[in-house]
C-alpha cells in the first residue's frame, strides 16, 4: 500500500463518518446536527494528524494500521452518535485527545525507540497497579472511585464544577503488557527450561516465574474485587498467550486453560453477578423482561438485520440496553446486515493480521513480544465482546475496540496503534 492510498483511505473513513451520521439523522426525519456536519473535519484532524506523525516518526511502519483504526472508529461513531448525540459529541473530543496523545507517544520515542520502555518495566508495573487501584479510592476524595452497573471500574476527578470520569484500567492494560514483554524478553530462556518437578509435571525455576506470577496475581485479584469480569478474563488470556509466545511451551496455555475452567466454576458458585450473566447467556428468554432482556433484544436486532440490514437510521438500537457500548456491533449489524457485520469482523481480522505480522517479522525479542502482546490484547478483547453479543459465551462487559463509546478505551487503543507503528518502523516492516 502506498502512502497516497493510505491517506485516501483515512479521508474515506472521515467522509464515511460524516455521510453516515447525516443519513441516520435524515432517516429519522431530523435535521443533521452540527456534530454530524463537522465529523469529517474532526476525523481528518485526528487521523490525518496521526498519519502525519506516523510518516514523520515511524515512516517505515506497516501502512494498514491507521486506515483500519480510522475505519472502525468512524463506523462505531456513526452508531454512537445516532443512539445518543451527546455521547457522539464527547467521543469526538476523546478522539482528538487520543490522537494527540498517540502522536505524542511517537514523538517521545522518536530517538530512543520502544527499547527505552524495556528498562523501566517495574515502573510500568507499579504504575499499572496504581491505576487499577484508583477506582477503590473513597468517595470523599477529589479523585474518587465510582460504581456503575455493579462494577467499580471508574474514577471521577472533581474540581469545582468540572467533573471528568475515566476508566484507568484501559491504560493499565498497556502498562502490564509492556512489563510482560520486557520481563519475558529477558527471561524467556530460563522459562523455557523445566529443571524442576512438581509431581509428574516439569516446571521452571520458581524464582524465574515468581515476579510475573505476582504481577498477574495482584492485577487479577484487584479486577475480581472490582467485579470486572471482562478485564479479568482478558488479562488471564493475554498472560497465557504471551508466556507461550515467549517460550513456545504448550504447557503454559494448557495450565492456564485448566485454571480458567476451574476459576470459572468457582466464580459461578461464589459471585451472584457471574451467575446472572451465565443464566442470561444460556436462557435469555426465560426471564425476558429481566436478566435476559439485553441479550434477547440483541438477538432480535441481529435477526431483523437480515443480509443487507434495515438501513442507516432505520433500526431500533435504543431498545437494547448499553447499545452504544457493549452492543454497538449489534446496532451496526442491524442497520447494515450480515454484510456490514462481516465487513467489521474482516477489518478487525486485518488489524490483527497486521499486528501479528509485525511481531513475526521482528528480530528483537522485546519488540517481538511487545507487538505480540499488544495485538493479542486487542484481538482477544474483540473476540470476547463479539462472542458475547453473538451468544457464543457470556457477556463480559468490556468495550469493542475503537467502535464502542468510551474515551478511555479509545485513547488506549490509539496509543496501542502508535506503539505498533513504532515497533514496525524499527523492525523495517
Amino acid at each position: 500500500m502506498s502512502r497516497t492510498t493510505e491517506a485516501v483511505l483515512v479521508a474515506l473513513a472521515a467522509a464515511l463518518a460524516g455521510a453516515g451520521s447525516v443519513l441516520t439523522r435524515l432517516a429519522d426525519g431530523r435535521a443533521p446536527t452540527y456534530d454530524a456536519l463537522m465529523a469529517p473535519a474532526v476525523f481528518l484532524a485526528a487521523f490525518g494528524g496521526l498519519l502525519v506523525a506516523v510518516r514523520r516518526w515511524a515512516p517505515r511502519s506497516t501502512r494498514a494500521l491507521v486506515p483500519l483504526a480510522a475505519l472502525l472508529t468512524a463506523v462505531g461513531w456513526v452508531e454512537v452518535a445516532r443512539i445518543d448525540p451527546d455521547l457522539g459529541r464527547l467521543q469526538q473530543w476523546w478522539l482528538l485527545v487520543g490522537a494527540a496523545i498517540a502522536a505524542a507517544t511517537l514523538f517521545a520515542l522518536r530517538r530512543s525507540g520502544v527499547g527505552v520502555l524495556r528498562r523501566y518495566r517495574y515502573l510500568f508495573l507499579v504504575a499499572g497497579l496504581i491505576l487499577l487501584l484508583l477506582p477503590l479510592l473513597p468517595g470523599s476524595w477529589p479523585v474518587r472511585g465510582i460504581s456503575l452497573n455493579g462494577s467499580r471500574l471508574w474514577v471521577r476527578l472533581q474540581a469545582g464544577d468540572l467533573s471528568l470520569s475515566f476508566q484507568p484500567g484501559e491504560a493499565a492494560k498497556l502498562l502490564v503488557v509492556v512489563f510482560l514483554a520486557s520481563y519475558l524478553a529477558d527471561r524467556h530462556r530460563a522459562l523455557t527450561e523445566m529443571p524442576r518437578r512438581l509431581g509428574p509435571l516439569r516446571i521452571p525455576e520458581p524464582r524465574q516465574l515468581l515476579p510475573v506470577l505476582l504481577a498477574f496475581g495482584v492485577s487479577f485479584a484487584v479486577l475480581v474485587y472490582q467485579r470486572d469480569l471482562g478485564a479479568s478474563l482478558l488479562l488471564f488470556i493475554v498472560f497465557a498467550a504471551m508466556l507461550y509466545a515467549a517460550t513456545g511451551r504448550v504447557a503454559y496455555p494448557l495450565a492456564t486453560l485448566i485454571l480458567l475452567l476451574g476459576g470459572g466454576l468457582a466464580a459461578h458458585e461464589s459471585f451472584s453477578h457471574v451467575r446472572v450473566r451465565v443464566s442470561a447467556w444460556l436462557h435469555p428468554f426465560a426471564d425476558f423482561a429481566g436478566t435476559g432482556y439485553q441479550v434477547a433484544q440483541g438477538l432480535f436486532a441481529l435477526g431483523s438485520g437480515g443480509l443487507t440490514g434495515s438501513g442507516l437510521g432505520a433500526g431500533s438500537p435504543n431498545l437494547i440496553p448499553a447499545a452504544a457500548t457493549d452492543f454497538v456491533f449489534v446496532a451496526v449489524a442491524e442497520e447494515t446486515g450480515l454484510a456490514g457485520g462481516l465487513a467489521v469482523i474482516a477489518a478487525y481480522a486485518l488489524l490483527a493480521a497486521a499486528g501479528f505480522g509485525i511481531a513475526l517479522r521482528a528480530r528483537d525479542p522485546f519488540r517481538k513480544l511487545l507487538a505480540a502482546g499488544l495485538t493479542i490484547t486487542i484481538t482477544v478483547q474483540t473476540a470476547l465482546i463479539l462472542g458475547g453479543v453473538l451468544r457464543l459465551f457470556p457477556l463480559t462487559g468490556i468495550t469493542l475496540p475503537f467502535m464502542s463509546y468510551g474515551g478511555s478505551s479509545l485513547l488506549a487503543n490509539l496509543v496501542l496503534v502508535a506503539l505498533l507503528a513504532r515497533v514496525s518502523h524499527e523492525e523495517g516492516s
